[in-house]
């Protein structure tokens, strides 16, 4: 059986944030504005990706990053409410591809494509030498 059987193009999932002062380009860069980071919804991108496929593959398998092409559109600012889409568009042999957008209300704030590869846990800790410590983000 291959880990990515049971994932099929269109499958969907979406991640909703309010956005707080650590989610802000200023809280990790002195002098810059209280808005979004890019990185936190690169994140926030990524996690609905994940979620998208995760109770589709086998037990002991999870996918991870491993290509981000992104485009930051607009500023949110603090206590807005942020919504990262992700949508499968391509299935690999061993990663899968989706397009993410984000969106503040009405506003579409971030687009781009992610690729996710599939990895087995056992045979990914050995081969690194690291260890689960928590459970994933959802």
């Amino acid at each position: 059986m291959n880990a990515l059987d049971d994932v099929m193009i269109g499958l969907t999932a979406e991640k909703t944030v309010t956005v707080t002062s650590d989610m802000t380009i200023g809280h990790f860069v002195a002098q810059m504005p209280q808005v979004y980071a890019t990185p936190m919804m690169i994140l926030h991108m990524e996690m609905a990706s994940g979620s998208a496929i995760a109770t589709h593959l086998p037990a002991g398998f999870v996918s991870v990053g491993m290509d981000v092409k992104v485009r930051h559109l607009a500023a949110t600012p603090v206590g807005r409410v942020v919504r990262a889409l992700s949508r499968v568009v391509k299935i690999d042999p061993k990663s899968v591809v989706f397009e993410v957008e984000a969106w503040d209300g009405d506003r579409k704030i971030g687009d781009g494509t992610h690729r996710r590869g599939i990895v087995n846990v056992t045979e990914f800790e050995q081969r690194f030498g690291v260890r689960q410590l928590a459970a994933s983000l959802d």
